[in-house]
């Protein structure tokens, strides 16, 4: 399946599922929107002041249904990550599959509607910055540009060189073909236990997050290897784990990863330049990827947006 391209003077959904942002933060992300050359459409009540929340859990939700729905546009454009997207699963799961597919853009906590609309929908989607990071991007950007030539069709695929191999069976030399799905691994964790709970099988599994410490990331990984996630997985890709608010050696890190590669069967490589960290390269998920391995490693996922 592929998703119309993104051209000047058409809509972009801004939507909020999860955390807010500040009106400054808002103000900047529609002037940007402008300045691509699209139209960016914000709800009226799109944020009020909340503890938690960008807004209700029923308005979060009626601006979500809105977006996928509409028929005049291709993209929703979420505005922040944080938490709250997942309490919008039930109402999603009924949600009947629009007949026209569009491009979800965001990352973080937005992971759990990739998962939804990967696994459920078959929709291919755009793991990548949300609209309030704009705000903090200075002068020119060759992520931001390769983002907007990914949308605007003129890039069918995106590719990523030197990723490092952290087990044997990805220093194998071969060529393996699959789907990406996934993203931060916090909010993967999450849907465990639920109807919209990741199924990796024949998929390549992507990974990031942030101030996750390394004993809370080698417990998940424990458990999703303990549920079966890597028996029938295809790989495992690793982008930016991020530490802000504490530190940790350096080899804490190195020994959780090289633990958990040594310990599974399948190919596990590192270096994606995607997540929390000074960047954040798009990353197209439910897409068909190849990874190339061996001792250089490289993956290249195709746009699932039609070229123009």
């Amino acid at each position: 399946m592929h998703i119309e391209s993104i051209q000047p003077g058409q809509i972009v959904d801004v939507i909020a599922p999860a955390s807010a942002c500040t009106r400054q933060e808002l103000n900047k992300a529609v002037k940007a929107i402008e300045q691509l050359g699209l139209k960016p459409r914000v709800p009226k009540d799109l944020i009020v002041k909340m503890p938690l929340f960008s807004n209700t859990d029923a308005r979060r939700w009626v601006h979500l249904q809105r977006a996928l729905t509409a028929p005049d546009s291709n993209l929703i454009w979420c505005l922040r990550g944080g938490y709250g997207a997942i309490r919008l699963m039930p109402q999603l799961r009924e949600l009947k599959k629009p007949v026209r597919p569009k491009i979800l853009l965001g990352y973080s906590d937005i992971s759990s509607l990739h998962l939804h609309l990967n696994q459920h929908w078959r929709w291919p989607s755009l793991h990548g910055p949300v609209l309030a990071s704009l705000s903090r991007v200075r002068g020119y950007s060759a992520d931001l540009q390769e983002l907007f030539d990914v949308l605007s069709g003129y890039q069918g695929q995106v590719r990523f060189e030197n990723l490092h191999p952290l087990n044997a069976a990805a220093r194998r030399k071969g060529l393996v073909e699959a789907r990406t799905i996934g993203g931060n691994m916090t909010v993967l964790q999450s849907s465990l236990g639920t109807p919209s709970a990741l199924k990796p099988a024949g998929h390549f599994l992507f990974f990031e997050d942030l101030n996750e410490r390394p004993h809370r990331v080698d417990r998940m990984l424990t458990q999703f290897a303990q549920a079966g996630w890597f028996d029938k997985c295809r790989a495992v890709v690793l982008g930016e784990f991020i530490l802000t608010k504490a530190r940790d050696r350096r080899e804490l890190w190195e020994d959780v990863f090289k633990r958990f590669a040594n310990s599974v069967d399948i190919p596990v490589v590192s270096g994606l330049p995607v997540g929390h960290g000074a960047r954040n390269r798009v990353l197209p998920l439910g897409t068909l990827s190849h990874l190339r391995l061996g001792s250089t490693v490289s993956l290249s996922l195709a746009s699932g947006i039609a070229q123009t």
